[in-house]
């Protein structure tokens, strides 16, 4: 005999599964216009960097894409984290893709304006490009990752925060080998105008599809983003998941900066620098769609932390890759350990921030993961200039390990 509380439970709406996310409208919108908007950013970025080390021969100088791409996320996206929460987050990633569209395509016209350009000036407008690209994701950027618990139902967040980074991980795969395609057969200009176009699709569904209104401003709340800062020290959970994303960020930033230099030392080309930085991306990929399939049976800790191993122990084996083969597996399990470690850690910063602090909360986040890309670029390019490239992954893998060891799930406090 079924009891009232049976039949409550019916009248529930249901869990949906990964699937049933990356196809409903609202949330699907959101999921494909990243797809696409992150394809064109690493597409972006990979011909960057292909026509600044072209013009240098400087692993130093690659780096620069990531200063001026990622620096913003520094200065901006904690004021951008308190837009999200006090104003409409979708807007604000909007006015994100207009910047974005606008980098990419200042790049497309210049190159294409003046097909001959090299050396200096050809790196001088990659980098102001790069810039507006940079502005466009820390406009952008908070509200894009706080937006994602208002569009799904209870149960649901760990699919979502799966499918939530498959779209990073599809662009470090289709990015990189279709920036380094097009850049090789039909040149830069034209690659860089395929990334403002992508850019350009995800504004149109941001247009079209109708959003959940934002939650209206708690009267009394304390907006500015010192509270969430705060927050994140006296939570120690959430501050580890801090320190460890940054760590994630600088470590696989070494797919975009040393591949140029890997590539170089191993005797390949372009094509070679677009294949390794796809390698990682599919390890990546396929360890986030493991991820959406378990849905939630392995703890977010856990997940971190195995991750965390995967992507020392992929830089480890680059440190030694002196032969194309080991470069690859190295890449692919660089890669692997990043999708579990974005995505769990992602997880548990979801799962502990407040709903008013959210926006801010990833804000910091996000200057953690592309924050420390300058920092990366810098210390790792640097380092591939001044010993090797081998030596750069070597500090990857060290910084990886002692961040392994901090967040081990038996040092983690329980939640409240």
């Amino acid at each position: 005999m079924r009891s009232a509380r049976d039949d409550a439970l019916d009248h529930l709406p249901r869990t949906r599964g990964a699937v049933g996310l990356m196809f409903d409208r609202v949330f699907g919108a959101l999921f494909w216009g990243k797809m696409f908007s992150v394809v064109a950013v690493w597409t972006h970025g990979i011909v960057a960097a292909i026509v600044i080390y072209d013009a240098t021969r400087s692993a130093l100088m690659v780096g620069m894409v990531g200063v001026v791409q990622f620096g913003p996320q520094l200065l901006l996206t904690p004021t951008s984290g308190k837009w999200a929460d006090t104003g409409n987050p979708v807007r604000q990633i909007l006015l994100g893709r207009v910047f974005c569209v606008a980098g990419s395509g200042l790049v497309a016209g210049w190159l294409f304006a003046a097909p001959s350009v090299h050396g200096t000036a050809a790196a001088v407008a990659v980098l102001l490009g790069s810039l507006l690209v940079g502005f466009g994701f820390a406009v952008g950027g908070p509200a894009m990752q706080s937006i994602v618990p208002s569009l799904i139902r209870d149960g649901e967040l760990s699919t979502a925060m799966a499918l939530n980074s498959i779209p990073m991980t599809i662009g470090r795969i289709v990015g990189p080998a279709a920036g380094a395609y097009l850049a090789a057969h039909l040149g830069p200009a034209a690659a860089f105008a395929a990334s403002a176009g992508l850019h350009l699709v995800f504004a149109v569904f941001l247009i079209l599809v109708r959003f959940p209104a934002p939650p209206p401003r708690r009267s009394g709340a304390d907006y500015r983003v010192r509270v969430a800062v705060r927050y994140v020290l006296g939570d120690r959970r959430l501050l580890l998941a801090l320190i460890a994303v940054t760590v994630v960020g600088v470590a696989s930033d070494s797919s975009i900066t040393l591949t140029p230099s890997v590539a170089d030392a191993l005797g390949g080309g372009a094509g070679l620098v677009g294949m390794l930085s796809a390698v990682f991306g599919v390890g990546a990929a396929i360890a986030m769609a493991v991820l959406a399939l378990l849905r939630g049976r392995i703890g977010a800790d856990l997940v971190s932390w195995l991750g965390l191993w995967g992507l020392a122990a992929g830089c480890a084996v680059l440190a030694v890759g002196t032969a194309a083969p080991v470069a690859i597996g190295g890449f692919a399990l660089a890669g692997l350990g990043f999708g579990w470690a974005m995505t769990g850690l992602g997880t548990v910063v979801q799962e502990q921030a407040p709903e008013e602090l959210r926006g801010r909360i990833m804000a910091l986040w996000l200057v953690g993961f592309l924050g420390s890309r300058p920092l990366a670029a810098a210390v790792l390019g640097g380092t591939a200039d001044a010993v090797s490239v081998y030596a750069a992954f070597g500090v990857a893998a060290v910084l990886c390990g002692i961040v392994v060891v901090l967040c081990r799930p038996s040092r983690q406090p329980a939640r409240d």
